[in-house]
């Protein structure tokens, strides 16, 4: 499919339903600035994000990369006030950005941003109880995905929503040749055969072809 349809119909979208919006312009441009990876989810997909929380009624939710803080916005925005969001993010620098542009959108009582490596910050979660959350977004380095997932089930309940990002990757998880397009590969079949789950990928049509996971946990 032609990219500059692809483009034109994400706009289109886009224009309909995440019209611009003061925080999260400021998110992106503060980040720009900072000098951070320009690998945020799309404003489509953070509609996604913040709408498939709410219908979940998600109190307490885990974002697994945080980068500057443009997706957990959205995702903060999905809880009641009393809700509570915490994110993880590997770099200390990303994190000092997310933090400050969670504060401007109003959302800094509701996110704790921690700092660390994914696995150990969650294996450390897990021992200390911290679970279980209703809402658990994954969208970080695509080599831990597996890891992430089988943690991930450590802190959820029945019934809690797991999303993640990046799936199909422009067609390379068909034929994956690299770690990453490998890893997220297997991500995606533990997806299809844990029967603790209840899950699909739905396409993403942007400047290319990609997927976002939406899954549901059934047992445990």
């Amino acid at each position: 499919m032609d990219a500059g349809l692809l483009r034109r119909v994400e706009d289109y979208i886009e224009a309909l339903f995440a019209p611009p919006d003061p925080a999260l312009e400021a998110a992106l441009e503060e980040s720009r600035r900072a000098g951070l990876p320009e690998i945020q989810i799309s404003p489509n997909q953070g509609r996604i994000l913040q709408l498939l929380a709410a219908l979940a009624g998600a109190r307490r939710a885990l974002e697994i990369g945080t980068l500057g803080g443009y997706s957990a916005i959205h995702l903060a925005r999905a809880l009641p006030e009393d809700g509570s969001l915490v994110s993880l993010e590997i770099e200390e620098r990303h994190a000092e950005v997310a933090r400050r542009n969670i504060e401007r959108a109003g959302l800094g009582g509701r996110v704790e941003v921690r700092v660390g490596e994914a696995r150990g910050l969650l294996s450390e979660m897990i021992r200390r109880g911290e679970g279980p959350f209703d809402a658990v977004f994954i969208d970080a380095d695509k080599r831990g995905y597996p890891d992430y997932l089988e943690l991930s089930l450590r802190l959820s309940r029945p019934g809690t929503l797991i999303l993640a990002d990046n799936l199909i990757r422009g067609g390379d998880v068909l034929e994956p040749r690299d770690e990453a397009a490998c890893a997220v590969s297997r991500f995606n079949e533990m997806l299809a055969r844990d029967r603790r789950l209840d899950a699909t990928i739905v396409p993403l049509l942007r400047e290319r072809l990609d997927g976002f996971a939406v899954a549901r946990v059934t047992g445990l």
